[in-house]
C-alpha cells in the first residue's frame, strides 16, 4: 500500500479484524524497554496537581464559551452536542474521549474512520470554526479531571488508526507510556491534524517519544503557552 493511501483506505470497524481492537488490541508494549526511556515526571504528583488545578480553572473560566458553542451546535444541526469516541490511554487502557460535535451525525456514525481533510464536507460550518479554534477539544478537560488524559501528552488517535500504526511503526506502542494529552510537543511543532502519509505520522511519533523522554514541569508550561499562542494566532494545522 502506498504511503499516501495509508489512511485513505476505508476501515470497517464492524469487521472481525478491526473489532478486535475495541477490547483486545494486542499489547505490544514492552514495559521494561519503554520504562527506561520514560521521564519520571510523567507519573509524578507534580504533573497530576498541575493537571487538576489548571483543568479546573480552565473549565470554570471557559464554561460560558462551551455553553455558547453547545447552543450553536444544537441550533445549527441535528444530533447530540457531545461526541464520544473510544480511544486508548496510558498502557492502552480504553476510555471515552469527549469533544463538542463538529461533524454531521451521519459522519459520526460512519463505520469507516477517515481523518478530516481540508474542506471536508462532513464538517459542519459551526464545526469548522470549532475545530480551527480548538474549542471542540474543551470537553476533554473533564477527561483530564477524571485522570484519563493530561493537559500535555501524545494526542490519542482513533482505535483503527492505532491498529494500523502498531503494525507498521515498531516504536508506535511506546506512545502509551504516557497519559494522552489535549496538546503536546508534536502539536506545537506543527505535527497536528491530518497525517496523509506515513512520513507525517513518523514525525509526530518522533516528537511524542521525545516528549516522553524529556517531560518536565518546565516543558509542560512551555507547551501550554505555545499552544495558547498558536490558537490565538489561528495557526493550528487542523481542518
Amino acid at each position: 500500500m502506498a504511503a499516501r493511501d495509508f489512511l485513505t483506505e476505508p476501515v470497517d470497524i464492524r469487521s472481525t479484524r478491526s473489532a478486535l481492537i475495541l477490547d483486545k488490541l494486542p499489547r505490544k508494549w514492552d514495559v521494561a524497554r519503554v520504562n527506561s526511556n520514560v521521564s519520571p515526571y510523567l507519573t509524578s504528583s507534580t504533573k497530576r496537581i498541575l493537571d487538576l488545578v489548571l483543568a479546573f480553572i480552565m473549565l470554570i473560566a471557559l464554561l460560558p464559551l462551551v455553553i455558547t458553542a453547545a447552543i450553536a451546535i444544537k441550533c445549527s444541526s441535528p444530533g447530540s452536542i457531545i461526541f464520544r469516541q473510544r480511544r486508548h490511554g496510558v498502557r492502552q487502557t480504553p476510555f471515552m474521549i469527549l469533544k463538542l460535535r463538529s461533524m454531521t451525525v451521519e459522519s459520526c456514525m460512519d463505520a469507516s474512520v477517515r481523518q478530516v481533510t481540508q474542506q471536508d464536507p462532513r464538517v459542519t460550518p459551526i464545526g469548522r470554526f470549532l475545530r480551527k479554534t480548538s474549542i471542540d477539544e474543551l470537553p476533554q478537560l473533564i477527561n483530564v479531571l477524571k485522570g484519563e488524559m493530561s493537559l500535555v501528552g501524545p494526542r490519542p488517535h482513533a482505535l483503527v488508526h492505532d491498529e494500523k500504526y502498531l503494525a507498521v511503526l515498531p516504536t508506535y506502542a511506546s506512545r502509551f507510556a504516557a497519559l494522552p494529552g489535549i496538546t503536546g510537543l508534536a502539536q506545537v511543532n506543527g505535527a497536528r491534524g491530518e497525517t496523509p502519509t506515513l512520513a507525517h505520522m513518523e514525525r509526530r511519533l518522533q516528537l511524542d517519544l521525545e516528549y516522553i523522554r524529556k517531560a518536565s514541569l518546565l516543558l509542560d508550561v512551555k507547551i501550554l503557552v505555545l499552544t495558547a499562542i498558536t490558537v490565538l494566532k489561528n495557526q493550528a494545522h487542523v481542518y
